[in-house]
């Protein structure tokens, strides 16, 4: 840990680990069909990816994720106030269920209360709690890769990632 205020990041990954391991790359990618065929909306899953980045400091995904909700047309206003959303009054009980899931399946040592899961059960179908538990899953694993090997932000473009 530096004495430092705060540390400019690499410019540089510390290990390109899909080109060491080009299965586990596909794996992931795998993870991310499901979820994309599994039919939750796209807006609400690039909300949880952010608030999941959030809490757990990628600023690979957050840069990522940021930019694809913008292209989907999410507003400013409400990926400004994302990370203080219980407070915030744009979002809608769907998203608010989603973003309380997708906290704590993150922060899983605090576990998942059985209030939570009615919430969401009284939101979401079976299929859209498993499509929707999967994509926290995904992006937890995203976030781990790259918060590891330090991959860095910026450089992603959504037009060049579909």
């Amino acid at each position: 840990m530096s004495d430092r205020v705060w540390d400019q990041p690499s410019a540089n990954p510390r290990l390109d680990w899909a080109a060491v391991m080009p299965a586990a790359r596909q794996a992931m990618q795998g993870l991310e069909k499901a979820v994309a065929d599994a039919g939750l909306e796209a807006a609400l899953l690039e909300l949880v990816k952010i608030r999941v980045s959030q809490i757990n400091g990628c600023a690979y995904c957050l840069d990522m994720h940021t930019k694809n909700a913008r292209v989907a047309g999410e507003r400013e206003q409400r990926l400004y106030a994302l990370a203080a959303w219980r407070e915030a009054p744009f979002f809608t009980p769907r998203e608010r269920a989603a973003l309380a899931w997708a906290e704590a399946l993150t922060l899983l040592p605090q576990g998942v209360p059985d209030a939570l899961w009615q919430a969401v059960r009284a939101t979401f179908t079976d299929q859209e709690i498993v499509a929707l538990t999967m994509a926290c899953i995904a992006i937890n694993g995203w976030n781990r890769w790259n918060v590891a090997f330090q991959t860095p932000a910026g450089s992603y473009r959504p037009d060049l990632a579909r």
